[in-house]
């Protein structure tokens, strides 16, 4: 399913950008490398991670690892330019990993979680967060965002269609209107059109970007509960409240900048 949808919605948005609106296809050999890592690092390592994480983990706690992106980019961001660690930013991550931990710990009992699944849930949001620092940080020449996600989104497909083909299993495949539905829903409003808003507020304002994956655990565990019966406890509760704080102090410390 992931290779149809990246292949569906990178057609979608490379026709669009290159016919419709007639950008030009990118000249210089240093942007096709930047589309290249950040493919990998935004759509193949990813997602690829996040897919084989969500067979083990609730998606309920999937969305509130989301939501720890501006905790683990500011981390990340620190190391990487060898900035000083601020107190504040190493209170935000431990109140971010308690939260998750308490509300992922109901969860082992009745298997909507795994420490495997929460270990490769974790590693996918290092990787994503690394591709918005790594995005952020690249000159892109005033090249259009759908021109950018349409060429991430083909290269990062095409980094996991080996993997797809080697574990590809046909009897598991079921080529159904659920699939069609499912690649539909995937590949235009979450591939093309939530991806185009985040990186335009990426683009515009980093810090107001940010504060949008407050939503997410909030709508994540409320979605989940609804359509797929998932359990809420105090727990759930309280490692929301953990996590949300963690991200508040974040972004209190980046608007006082």
């Amino acid at each position: 399913m992931a290779i149809t949808r990246f292949a569906l919605a990178a057609a979608i948005m490379l026709g669009i950008s290159h016919t419709l609106i007639q950008r030009t296809i990118p000249a210089d050999k240093r942007i096709w490398k930047q589309l290249i890592i950040y493919g990998f690092l935004n759509v193949g390592l990813y997602l690829g991670l996040y897919v084989l994480a969500m067979q083990e983990v609730s998606a309920g706690l999937g969305t509130l690892f989301v939501a720890t992106n501006p905790v683990l980019i500011m981390l990340i961001n620190t190391i990487w330019y060898k900035q000083p660690l601020k107190p504040i930013a190493i209170i935000s991550f431990a109140l971010c990993i308690a939260g998750m931990l308490v509300a992922a710990y109901p969860l082992f009992a009745d298997s909507h979680a795994s420490p495997r699944g929460i270990f490769t849930l974790f590693l996918s949001m290092l990787s994503y967060s690394a591709g918005a620092i790594y995005f952020a940080r690249q000159d892109w020449k005033n090249l259009h965002i759908l021109t950018i996600n349409g060429w991430q989104t083909l290269f990062g497909g095409l980094c996991l269609l080996p993997f797809a083909l080697f574990f590809f299993n046909r009897e598991a495949n079921v080529f159904d209107d659920r699939f069609w539905t499912a690649v539909l829903w995937l590949a235009i409003p979450v591939s093309i059109i939530a991806v185009f808003l985040w990186l335009y507020l990426l683009r515009d304002n980093a810090v107001k970007a940010s504060a949008w994956l407050f939503l997410c655990p909030i709508a994540g565990f409320a979605i989940a509960a609804i359509l797929m019966d998932e359990p809420l406890s105090w727990y759930t509760f309280g490692g929301v409240a953990l996590v949300l704080t963690g991200l508040y102090l974040v972004q209190r410390m980046k608007t006082a900048k």
